[in-house]
């Protein structure tokens, strides 16, 4: 799983700037013969109504467009203000018929590409988990849009189940794997720092991802400098939320994506 931000600041979701403590995550699939996750996130950039915090595709790729903290617009229900709302993309072999009926072009490319979201997918909530501390297993904690319906706290929507149960896969088992890859901790490339940890003092951190965007200040408002920090070891002098300043004085980093050693 690689995880690549690219918030979508110029929506009218983003622009609202409301914050939540997550008490859920809500799994969606977009509903449409898309394969793409950054055609997602082009679209919701521009949108008044909708917008999601991120979007994954069958190749391992997350893209994040909101803060995971942040009230997102994607379940039309009460739990915008409790769960963390992402998408998966949807294979390109399909064609809707109408409502959630689909027609398959490809039988073995849809089921490649399905079950390629659906790992995407555990390894994903298996990291948000473990930020915000969430136990996968308890009552409404992981839930797909189609059961936030039916719990009354999200709009009419069959997804995920539509397009998963032709495979045999269920919401309860992908529990079950959200569990066993946060106990296994090979799915997870990102760190155990949780969001607003603030250290009395310098601290070092471990950077596994090549992309890290370096910032002039804390938060996706600042500019990105230009540079990344690459893989290796970096100090902290200096929390914001969870963003930490560089000892070396380059700016600021996103702490989700370091761990502290």
């Amino acid at each position: 799983m690689k995880i690549t931000q690219d918030f979508a600041t110029t929506s009218a979701c983003y622009k609202a700037g409301t914050t939540i403590n997550p008490k859920g995550l809500m799994l969606h699939s977009v509903g449409v013969n898309q394969p793409d996750p950054k055609v997602f996130a082009r679209i919701w950039k521009s949108s008044d109504d909708v917008c999601c915090h991120g979007v994954l595709g069958a190749d391992g790729t997350v893209i994040q467009t909101l803060p995971w903290n942040w009230r997102g617009w994607h379940c039309g229900g009460s739990a915008n203000g409790t769960h963390i709302g992402v998408e998966m993309t949807e294979p390109s072999t399909i064609r809707y018929t109408g409502g959630a009926s689909f027609v398959d072009n490809n039988p073995t490319a849809t089921k490649n590409f399905v079950m390629g979201t659906y790992k995407t997918a555990v390894e994903l909530f298996a990291y948000l988990c473990k930020i915000y501390n969430l136990n996968p297993l308890s009552n409404g904690v992981i839930v797909s849009h189609s059961e936030g319906y039916k719990r009354g706290i999200a709009s009419g929507h069959a997804d995920v189940e539509h397009i998963w149960n032709k495979y045999g896969l269920t919401m309860d088992q992908f529990r079950k794997d959200v569990k066993s890859a946060i106990s296994g901790g090979n799915t997870d490339p990102a760190p155990d720092i949780k969001p607003d940890v603030k250290p009395d003092s310098s601290y070092v951190v471990r950077i596994s991802i090549d992309d890290l965007n370096i910032r002039t200040g804390p938060g996706t408002e600042y500019p990105v400098t230009g540079n990344y920090t690459g893989k290796g070891a970096f100090t902290i002098t200096e929390t914001n939320g969870n963003w930490g300043k560089l000892k070396s004085g380059a700016g600021w980093i996103y702490l989700a994506y370091a761990e502290k050693i």
